[in-house]
Formats: structure tokens, sequence, C-alpha cells
């Protein structure tokens, strides 16, 4: 079982980093891989809404969404971890997921999925619903842990000492390689994903 862990941070090797790291080597310890796909500051267009995705089965922006879209159907399970910008995820990461899970949603349906984010002083939670959404709105469990997913720096040595952060970030782990483990236990004997309704889209009020 794997685990893809994204970096929406532009810096490599920060507060983020430093957050999914922890989650990760809790992940490790349970026998589960895991990969750190670090997004970076390349520029990412956003969704323009054109549908050509259902049409060429990818994002038409030929770009780093199409390959992440592309790995991602190889794991299990995800963690989205972002920095916080004026209390809400990093623009890039959210036109980046917006693409990703817009064009290549059955990558990730049915597939246990966490957020985590990190922040000099505010705005985690805020930060952290936003994208817990594109989890609820694609069949995706969602992995908790022992207190919102958040961690607190201006820099990876900071956030190394928020030893709360860094606790939470280990259960986190150990908490996905339990659903992971349960959900293949589940297939094993049997259990398969619920039955998929035809969509219906009410588009008006009444």
């Amino acid at each position: 079982m794997k685990v893809l862990l994204v970096n929406g941070s532009s810096h490599r090797n920060g507060c983020t980093y430093t957050a999914l790291e922890e989650a990760a080597i809790a992940l490790n310890k349970e026998d589960i891989d895991t990969e750190i796909f670090q997004l970076g500051n390349p520029e990412i267009r956003d969704c323009c809404g054109c549908q050509a995705c259902r049409r060429l089965g990818k994002c038409v922006y030929d770009d780093v969404v199409n390959v992440f879209v592309e790995k991602a159907c190889d794991f299990d399970g995800f963690i989205f971890g972002t920095p916080v910008y004026y209390a809400h995820p990093s623009g890039r990461l959210l036109s980046f997921m917006d693409r990703a899970f817009y064009s290549g949603k059955s990558a990730f349906a049915y597939k246990p999925a966490a957020s985590i984010a990190s922040a000099r002083r505010s705005g985690t939670t805020a930060s952290f619903d936003v994208l817990n959404k594109y989890f609820t709105i694609n069949n995706m469990p969602i992995i908790s842990s022992v207190y919102w997913n958040n961690i607190h720096g201006n820099n990876a040595e900071q956030a190394k000492e928020d030893y709360e952060g860094l606790q939470t970030m280990r259960v986190l782990g150990r908490n996905m390689a339990w659903i992971l483990k349960c959900i293949e236990t589940g297939r094993k004997m049997g259990i398969v994903k619920p039955e998929q309704e035809d969509k219906i889209k009410t588009n008006f009020i009444r």
C-alpha cells in the first residue's frame, strides 16, 4: 500500500514539508510506502471549465497536473499539505487541485485522504476546511487525528519545535495506515465499494 503526499509549498524543505515528512515516517513504520510530490513553483493554470477533460481523459493543459493524476492512479491514499496565505491555502495548490479533481476524479474516489496546513500563527483551520471539501465531494474517507491537522512555525526549524503539531502528524500517519489496512482486509473478504447512482444535478433553486 502506498500514500502520496503533496507538498503545496514553493519551499521544498520548509514547514509544510516538515509536517508531511513526520506523517510519512509514521506511515513507513506501519509498512506503508510513501512518496512526497513536490509541487514547487511552476506556473499552474486554473481550471477554465472547458470540460475538454471529459473528451480527452485528461486536462487540456498538459502540465504537472496530468503528471500527478497519472501517478495518483497507483496510490491508495493521499495527504495534501499547504502553507497558509491570508488565511487560505496557496493559490497554486488550489488551481492544481481544482484541475486534478475535476479531470481525474476516478484516480481519487474511495481512497482515504487528509489535508494539513502550516502557518506562522493563524488561518490554519480555514485552510484545512477548504482542502477537505475536495474529498467530501468525491467519495473519499477523510482521515483525522487528535487535533486539527495543523503545524506552526515561520521556518522548518520552528516547525520542528511545535511538538503538538508533530504529534498530530504522527497520529495522522498511523490513522491513515489503520484505515488503509482495514480497507485492504475488507477487499480480501469480498467487501466491495458502494454501488453508485447516476449523478443528479439540480441546477436551480425553487
